[in-house]
């Protein structure tokens, strides 16, 4: 949705667009995870016997997520199908969270005003990133940087591949220091005029940067997610080992990453289907 924002980008054709990129990069851990697990089957034994559902069972454990899958429908089907825009479809999504909470008695006054308080402070912080991101780029602009780094690009005489993996390489780069936020709000007014001049899809190069963003994530020293997986680990695994642990998946995205590149309807199938364009 951000990135649609800045780049002016279909944002239902963004979200098309990732569907079949997103499922590359799960079978790609999937696929990982098996043969590791049938190499070593010490790292993922076998459920004990007492513990396995029956087909009676796994449906009675599945029924609960059938409300969330709705919800996702909601607000990203309404989207990809065109029939809402995305701030409509966020409040469908959001009138349909609030229904579901009451229906399961899970929606008290003071959990609302806590969703909303964490909604405040969530939007409050992306605002004023964009805010200041939006500054730099328009002085940047203003004094020609965007023309300088445009003409020097363009004007290098580098094949147009060579700059999207120069691209991809900052990208990868600004991800182990830099916010998301920030480095979209910094980059795509610069690359997406490139883009545009070299011929590429820019639906293609907004889900090419999400897909690269997900490495965010995962690249030390400062990804998110390997955070998060330290505060759930058990104490004696350290931050080591977490950063050990994530290089294979780090390895997978960008094969996921180059895969998106050089077979580009990994990606524009999806919209051309939806949107037969």
């Amino acid at each position: 949705i951000v990135y649609g924002m800045v780049d002016n980008s279909s944002i239902g054709q963004l979200y098309a667009g990732a569907f079949l990129p997103g499922f590359l990069l799960s079978g790609l851990f999937i696929l990982y995870v098996t043969i590791r697990c049938y190499i070593n089957p010490k790292l993922g034994p076998p459920i004990p016997k007492e513990e396995r559902l029956d087909f009676k069972g796994l449906l009675k454990v599945l029924f609960p997520i059938v409300p969330g899958g709705i919800l996702i429908f909601l607000v990203l089907g309404t989207i990809v199908i065109g029939i809402a825009a995305p701030t409509e479809a966020a409040g469908v999504g959001c009138l349909g969270a609030w229904i579901i909470g009451v229906i399961k008695g899970r929606m008290p006054w003071k959990s609302l005003v806590e969703a909303a308080v964490n909604t405040i402070k969530a939007t409050g912080m992306v605002m004023w990133t964009m805010f200041g991101a939006n500054v730099f780029i328009a002085l940047y602009i203003m004094v020609g940087g965007g023309d300088f780094v445009s003409n020097m690009l363009l004007g290098s005489g580098l094949g147009k591949w060579t700059i999207i993996w120069i691209m991809m390489i900052i990208l990868i780069f600004l991800g182990c220091f830099v916010d998301w936020v920030g480095i979209l709000m910094l980059t795509v007014p610069l690359f997406g005029p490139i883009i545009r001049k070299l011929g590429f899809d820019p639906i293609w190069f907004g889900v090419l940067f999400a897909v690269n963003m997900q490495m965010s994530f995962l690249t030390p020293p400062f990804g998110m997610s390997l955070f998060y997986l330290k505060s759930v680990a058990p104490p004696e695994v350290s931050t080591v080992d977490v950063w050990k642990s994530a290089l294979p998946f780090l390895g997978l995205q960008f094969i996921g990453l180059v895969l998106c590149m050089y077979y580009p309807e990994i990606i524009l199938w999806a919209p051309k289907v939806f949107f037969r364009s």
